[in-house]
């Protein structure tokens, strides 16, 4: 908008049609809901469009007739003080129109039309919006739109948008807005003094959006958010009644396929339908609320605990750190760096002697407290390195925004994060034994734990996770296929990746897992953890595949403050693994058998 006015006319450069909308579509070619042409009502302060007599001074509420809010509240069924903030938004531009109503009934249309003096600068537009039939399934992954924001019509990403129009905010619905919305055509025309067209000076006929399908299978997703919602509950049940958050995620080990992916709590897309007020903001993103918005199993890092320990396994087999049947002590308490440094395993009675691979079923700290200490004395940090080589640390590549890459600490990094400390900035042997058992520094999302043990799976693969999986042309065949990538190829021997496959599966079958899956037709292979975190009740983790010997599915579930992975985590991925094989979903109630 170009405000001429010493030349007594306005250059309005406005969008020709507006593109096609597009559908999202899931697994199975089922539509997602996508934006439908409903009609809106909107308040515009639009110098062209309402004269060159609105001075610029009147913003917000000065430029409304006295008792407009009272007339539309009445006639539309909206509360004043809703209509109020909304036509007093400070989010849209100055003077941009406002939507006060969406989904108007035609009676209203018409009483509007035939009354139009008595509610000047109000009048009826049609423009797409969003509609939800699945409601809250999936909303974190689906994401929602709003009208697009001062900044954002700033942005080069955005060029050629209009202050009005609907865009993609978070997700799916963020990562391909410029595939949904198309290339918008333009005409650019000369108005006189009054706002009337006087001649086209230009006009680009508009691209329509594309069609979007995804790799998400509903029946699956719908399970693996009631796994996490049953998952809270266990939580509940076993005394942790602060456990009110967490995430799941399900990818195809071979192509990196998202097959699910749930965040509590979650939110409704549609409160964001014709502009989200300030109250339902705030309680969007308060505290109290445990951040609703977030999506956790890629936003959220966490200790990755006992989860971590395939990785320092691996990294010590293939560094001659230990071997497949080398024997630990563990009486519970280890004092490996002198006594004033004791560490006590989990089991503080002990479990024993203990193998390697007993030293995964069992979970038992001891026998990484040793195997970290042999990295610290190594000096090498082989240990950051091999576990980088798999992803840790690193982003994952989904094409989903605001993915955070987790954290494996090194000494560089202890010493530019203390540059305030001095005497905290040395790294010292208990980084590393701390960073063995996946506490310490180290991070991770639960889409970096279920890619990276979807890598051991794979043979040493780990695959770009994503969400695309095709664009639709309007005749809807594929345009564009989403090609699998690989994305992180650590190297790691074959015979080592089935030591530690053997040792997963012993997990399930006889270790601190058997519990959750006790019954379950398909074998499996995983781990527990359960991560300590300061001032918080412990978090409940577990991740595994299945089935064990033909790898096609990778699962993790995190459940915040929510005890042990056992009896918490492990029962929620029973749940989305039989889901995602076909096999009978049930909620099983599994003993605590801790780490």
């Amino acid at each position: 908008m170009v405000d001429a006015g010493a030349f007594g006319r306005c250059l309005r450069i406005a969008g020709g049609q507006q593109p096609r909308a597009a559908d999202h579509h899931d697994r199975a070619a089922r539509p997602h809901p996508g934006p439908q042409r409903r009609r809106a009502r909107h308040q515009p302060a639009d110098p062209c469009r309402a004269g060159r007599s609105v001075p610029r001074r009147q913003r917000g509420r000065g430029s409304r007739p006295q008792g407009q809010a009272q007339r539309l509240s009445a006639l539309l069924d909206v509360p004043v003080s809703e209509i109020e903030e909304r036509l007093s938004s400070v989010k849209e531009a100055a003077l941009a129109p406002r939507v006060v109503a969406i989904d108007v009934p035609m009676e209203t249309v018409a009483y509007l039309s035939e009354h139009a003096n008595e509610f000047p600068g109000v009048e009826v537009q049609t423009r797409g919006v969003r509609k939800y039939p699945k409601g809250k399934l999936a909303a974190h992954l689906i994401g929602y739109t709003g009208e697009i924001s001062e900044n954002e019509m700033e942005s080069p990403e955005f060029e050629g948008y209009d202050p009005t129009d609907i865009v993609g905010k978070a997700g799916a619905e963020r990562s391909f807005e410029s595939v949904l919305q198309g290339d918008r055509g333009t005409r650019v025309f000369e108005v006189d003094a009054s706002g009337q067209p006087r001649r086209i000076l230009k006009e680009i006929e508009p691209e329509a959006g594309r069609d979007v399908k995804l790799t998400i299978d509903w029946r699956v997703q719908a399970v693996a958010e009631k796994a996490l919602a049953d998952a809270l509950k266990d939580a509940h049940r076993e005394k942790y009644r602060k456990a009110k958050a967490g995430a799941a995620v399900a990818v195809d080990i071979k192509t990196g396929e998202v097959i699910a992916m749930a965040s509590a709590p979650t939110y409704d897309p549609t409160v964001f339908l014709g502009g989200v007020s300030s109250k339902q903001w705030r309680s969007l993103t308060s505290t109290s609320s445990e951040y609703p918005l977030t999506n956790r199993a890629i936003m959220a890092q966490y200790p990755p605990a006992s989860t971590f320990k395939a990785f320092t396994g691996l990294a010590g087999l293939e560094n001659k750190m230990t071997r497949q049947w080398a024997q630990y002590d563990c009486e519970g308490k280890w004092i490996g760096m002198g006594a004033q440094w004791k560490k006590y395993c989990w089991n503080r009675s002990g479990h024993g002697t203990e193998s390697f691979m007993e030293g995964i079923s069992d979970s038992c700290d001891t026998v990484f407290y040793e195997i970290g200490y042999e990295f610290y004395k190594d000096r090498g940090e082989k240990l950051q390195k091999f576990s980088r080589s798999f992803g840790y640390g690193s982003l994952t590549g989904i094409d989903l925004p605001g993915e955070a890459d987790g954290r494996i600490p090194d000494a560089a990094w202890k010493k530019k994060y203390n540059e305030d400390y001095p005497e905290y900035q040395q790294w010292l042997p208990g980084d590393t034994v701390n960073m063995a058992i996946g506490q310490g520094d180290v991070l991770a999302t639960p889409l970096q734990v279920a890619s990276t043990y979807a890598g051991i799976a794979n043979g040493g693969k780990v695959m770009r996770p994503h969400v695309l999986k095709q664009v639709l042309g309007s005749d809807g065949e594929p345009v564009r296929s989403y090609e699998p990538a690989v994305a992180f190829k650590p190297k790691v021997s074959k015979a080592n990746l089935s030591i530690m496959r053997s040792a997963l599966e012993q997990v399930v079958d006889e270790g601190t897992a058997q519990g959750a899956f006790r019954g379950f037709d398909e074998n499996v292979a995983g781990k527990t953890g359960t991560a300590q975190v300061a001032g918080k009740d412990d978090y409940a983790w577990f991740v595994g595949y299945a089935p064990a010997d033909k790898p096609r599915y990778a699962v993790a579930v995190v459940v915040e403050q929510g005890g042990h992975g056992g009896s918490v985590a492990a029962p929620a991925a029973r749940q989305i693994l039989a889901a995602l094989l076909g096999e009978k979903v049930e909620h099983v109630t599994a003993k605590d058998n801790s780490r």
